[in-house]
């Protein structure tokens, strides 16, 4: 299974919100293709070297529906990844999320019954 979804990665430090993109790999849980909104990677490092990094979370959406899980933050090698308790969970939750219809959907209203010609109900 190849299936990679794009996901949103929230770094939290203590005063900060370090926000990017990224793609999570259904199968193996590995975080790839990152890309930083309004933080130099090379300038500022990577947000989990900060002094005051706190945690990494991630969000998974469907239209105005998400889904919010944790992420494992290897400092070392500066990579994400979930960890495989926590990718069966979203799977879980992401099946319900995508197979729900989206919420801008008017529900269908339910076409008029036929009137049965010249046959009365018996009594």
């Amino acid at each position: 299974m190849d299936l990679k979804l794009p996901i949103v990665i929230i770094d939290e430090l203590s005063d900060t919100i370090i926000k990017s993109t990224g793609l999570l790999d259904m199968a193996s849980g590995e975080i790839g293709n990152v890309r930083y909104e309004d933080h130099d990677l090379e300038a500022d490092g990577f947000p989990a070297h900060d002094e005051d990094y706190e945690f990494t979370s991630g969000l998974l959406t469907n239209g105005k529906k998400d889904v919010e899980f944790s992420i494992t933050v290897d400092v070392m090698a500066a990579r994400y990844s979930v960890t495989p308790s926590e990718l069966l969970e979203i799977k879980s939750r992401a099946a319900k999320l995508f197979s729900a219809a989206p919420e801008s959907a008017a529900p269908e209203k339910p076409a008029p019954k036929a009137k049965s010609a010249g046959r009365r109900p018996a009594r």
